[in-house]
């Protein structure tokens, strides 16, 4: 045998060792040290056995079967092995994903929540679907019609604001042209032989009005002054009115006392004067009956009357 062929058989008997150690690592990690669990799609999206399983993004497993449920067609079932340890749970949702672009499907799980009970061997593990290829071509085609609407809405749009600004743009040069330029020259020359005119008589009128205002300054300072001079003697005024106020408060107070006081002296008089009304009423009415009660102090006799013979 030839060093070549020696060369070679070693080369091929180390690659079957190193080919055999791979497949029996392999085995050895997903065969007795995985967990079985389950879960079920309406769209496999072209996942296939032996993809890999995602747990938070960490390959975890493999998937094991793909196939259709056979309660329920429109599902498809899926079998998966995961290592043992992996903290599955009741939040934990399987779905579609990819490992990378040049890989294929992958099956991906979330890792729910550190508070959710722990899922036991062959439990379901909840799926949520994914967006097909179909769907998302369908969506895709759907913004593409409405695009196409946009497109022409904005075109038509586009072609008004056209008209309008060539119609501003035709106004513009309507005013800014030579009739209206020499019209506004004229003004702008009359606005300026008005203000070569008037501008002595504005100075003047400033001047006045510096001048007013600084009589106006020193008229305010003076009735301030003046302020402050009778400030003063008001106050005093305004004091010697309070304790005039309180005498008078006392004053009073003191009569209310005293008339409370004489209520029963005011009460007999006022009885008195009521007595001597009295009696003078019927004094009149004894001279209206007998005025000759004036003169004669007894009443003269009756005279009798003659008698018939």
């Amino acid at each position: 045998m030839t060093t070549e062929a020696k060369v070679g058989a070693f080369v091929l008997g180390c690659s079957a060792i190193l080919a055999f150690t791979i497949v029996y690592l392999i085995s050895a990690q997903f065969s007795g040290d995985s967990v079985p669990y389950r879960t079920y799609l309406r769209y496999a999206g072209g996942l296939e056995p032996g993809a890999t399983v995602l747990f938070g993004g960490i390959t975890a497993g493999k998937v094991t079967a793909v196939r259709p449920w056979k309660s329920d067609p429109t599902k498809i079932e899926i079998l998966l092995d995961v290592k043992q340890g992996t903290p599955l749970n009741e939040k934990s949702i399987a779905k579609l994903g990819l490992v990378s672009i040049m890989q294929g499907a992958s099956l991906s799980i979330t890792t729910g929540s550190n508070d959710a009970k722990r899922l036991p061997p062959g439990s379901l593990i909840a799926s949520q679907e994914a967006a097909s290829l179909d769907e998302i071509a369908g969506k895709m085609a759907g913004v593409a019609d409405n695009a196409n609407a946009l497109i022409v809405q904005a075109q038509g749009e586009l072609q008004g604001i056209t008209g309008d600004a060539r119609r501003l743009l035709d106004n513009l040069n309507t005013v800014t042209g030579p009739a209206n330029q020499q019209k506004i020259q004229a003004v702008l020359d009359h606005v300026n032989g008005m203000l070569a005119t008037e501008g002595p008589k504005i100075d003047r009128i400033s001047d006045q009005v510096i001048v007013l205002s600084q009589h106006a300054d020193e008229t305010m300072q003076n009735l301030n002054g003046t302020i402050t001079d009778v400030r003063e003697p008001v106050r005093k005024d305004l004091a010697e009115l309070q304790t005039t106020l309180l005498q008078a408060r006392q004053l009073l107070s003191d009569m209310q006392v005293m008339v409370r006081a004489n209520d029963y002296k005011i009460d007999d008089t006022v009885e008195n004067l009521r007595t001597a009304t009295d009696n003078l009423d019927q004094l009149t009415d004894s001279l209206k009956q007998r005025p000759w009660s004036l003169i004669r102090i007894k009443q003269p006799k009756e005279r009798e009357v003659p008698q018939q013979k």
